[in-house]
């Protein structure tokens, strides 16, 4: 059984996904058991026509995917692509169910180059993890052969769904080599993401799903609390969040009408969107007396932080690696031990159930 399992695993090509509110996230490799990450922006910009460089200028790094009876340009320069109206108003609660997602998870899978993949792992925000249908539809949708760009096609055999968070608790439980300890601990896993404020209450591998759930407070209305006040204080419509996002993360000032412009003022109101989504959170699982470790990952982390250590300064925030990738690290790892247990199983004739890191009883 075991050469079997590794024949298998040759056979089969396993991939991770995790389609976020600001970037699209993915595993473009495993070459040597090394996982290679890529991410983009998730903007996903309609067109009636595949977009063609113009005779000047170097070509801009997307791809046309068609979705329905539109073209949706994606990749690293979408920006690029945009016109007046802004794409990420898109993603709203139902945003997986959109043309723009689907677009955006096939360009994902454009870059990473493959004929097809046997097993795909996607994340979902908490709150829509728990909604069954919309789960087990967009699996559904995502399974089978589509189009991609440049003409090609890919066929997409299996496709499991987990909680964006999973992912992340994977990922520590292999980077402190204790995955074993972890799969018997109950953890808080804290995602601060562009648009939503994810936690997930586990117990070992097993979702708790009435302690987890998310919020839509995240770095979005931290950036749009700043250019909002930016907006006041020069009388004008500011909407460079991009700027904004990295002015807090390097600490240095933004150019605003050619000039720097300090947004110290505009910090201690932002600072309560993260104080929101915590109290929020502390709804669910308390004074998280009875869990052992705290994980915080997600794009956001950096500015959630001192809320997140204000409302529990008994516990220590373990911060992964690279978070930005934490979670689609873990998908890829979990996937593969999902791999693992469907191939076995169905060389033995057995069934396997659709559902990983569900709810504990």
């Amino acid at each position: 059984m075991e050469k079997l399992l590794k024949e298998i695993d040759v056979e089969r090509i396993v991939r991770a996904v995790d389609v976020g509110r600001g970037n699209v996230k993915f595993i473009a490799s495993t070459k040597n058991e090394e996982l290679k990450c890529e991410m983009f922006p998730a903007e996903a910009h309609p067109t009636e026509v595949a977009h063609e460089q113009e005779g000047w200028g170097t070509k801009r790094k997307t791809v046309g995917i068609p979705v329905g009876e539109l073209i949706y340009e994606v990749g690293p320069d979408a920006n690029l692509a945009a016109d007046v109206f802004n794409a990420n108003v898109l993603q709203h609660d139902r945003y997986c169910e959109s043309d723009e997602y689907l677009a955006l998870l096939l360009g994902a899978v454009h870059y990473m180059d493959v004929p097809s993949i046997d097993l795909l792992v996607v994340g979902l925000p908490v709150a829509t993890f728990k909604l069954r249908k919309v789960v087990t539809s967009l699996e559904r949708r995502i399974e089978g052969e589509h189009r991609l760009g440049s003409g090609r096609k890919v066929s997409i055999g299996k496709v499991r769904a987990v909680p964006q968070p999973v992912g992340a608790l994977m990922s520590y439980g292999l980077q402190h080599n204790r995955l074993a300890e972890v799969r018997k601990e109950r953890s808080l896993i804290v995602d601060p993401g562009r648009r939503t404020y994810d936690w997930l209450v586990t117990q070992g591998m097993q979702q708790i799903e009435k302690r987890s759930s998310s919020v839509n407070r995240g770095m979005f209305d931290v950036l749009q609390s700043i250019a909002d006040g930016i907006g006041r204080s020069t009388s004008s419509q500011f909407r460079d969040y991009d700027a904004i996002d990295r002015a807090l993360r390097t600490r240095k000032r933004p150019v605003v009408f050619q000039q720097e412009y300090d947004i110290e003022q505009h910090l201690p109101l932002a600072r309560k969107i993260p104080e929101q989504a915590v109290a929020e959170m502390m709804r669910y699982v308390g004074d998280a007396g009875d869990i052992k470790n705290i994980l915080l990952v997600g794009g956001g982390a950096f500015f959630f932080k001192p809320a997140l250590k204000a409302a529990f300064p008994r516990h220590t925030i373990q911060e992964l690696k690279d978070p930005v990738f934490a979670n689609v690290r873990g998908f890829q790892h979990a996937g593969a031990d999902l791999a693992r247990a469907l191939w076995s199983t169905a060389a033995d004739g057995g069934t396997v159930s659709r559902s990983i890191s569900t709810e504990a009883p």
